[in-house]
């Protein structure tokens, strides 16, 4: 059974990006997946800051490194800012890639499997920013899906439950989180 870890690059509480988060990670779930959903804003990550993190190294980081070890699999909601990665999850990620003692190790990352998705108030459903967020996982030896899913208008696109009002999106949302379930545990990490 693939292990995922699935996370939001938002910080706001009733984010667009959290709901469609949690229709991705449920059809992983309904997949046989094992889903372990976190919220970034738990874990108090500074900036990246090179001479912090010879001096003190985030607590946060450390427990962020334990969590992706522990998994195959990422799923992630990447927020568009300004065409771009949100900061927070880049924050997160580049924290991510540190180990104690002020050393690069993005190597934690090698060998999982990843999902992205986002939703966004314009109409395009944050798409520039998944560019950025697939290069940046690839980068880190990630294997991404070819498939994505974007929400564009999202302030409309979710009723009142956090469901998609499409029925097509939810579907599309399900199959997401179902084919990084069934790639993962095809592909091992462990």
């Amino acid at each position: 059974m693939a292990r995922v870890l699935a996370f939001s690059g938002s910080g706001r509480g009733d984010s667009f990006n959290k709901k469609l988060l949690a229709l991705a990670a449920r059809g992983a779930s309904e997949a046989g997946a094992s889903v372990t959903t976190i919220e970034l804003r738990d874990f108090a990550l500074p900036l990246y800051d090179g001479d912090l993190e010879t001096r003190e190294y985030p607590a946060g980081a450390a427990q962020l490194r334990e969590l992706l070890a522990a998994h195959d699999a990422l799923l992630l909601a990447c927020p568009e800012y300004n065409g771009g990665i949100a900061p927070l999850l880049k924050n997160t990620l580049d924290w991510m890639t540190r180990a104690p003692g002020g050393k690069a190790d993005p190597r934690v990352f090698a060998g999982r499997t990843a999902a992205i998705c986002s939703a966004a108030a314009g109409p395009f459903g944050g798409m520039r920013g998944l560019r950025w967020a697939r290069e940046l996982l690839t980068n880190l030896g990630v294997l991404v899906l070819p498939d994505q899913v974007t929400v564009g208008s999202a302030f409309k696109a979710f009723d009142a439950n956090g469901e998609l009002v499409e029925e097509w999106q939810r579907k599309a949302a399900a199959a997401l989180g179902a084919d990084l379930a069934k790639l993962a545990d095809a592909r091992g990490v462990k």
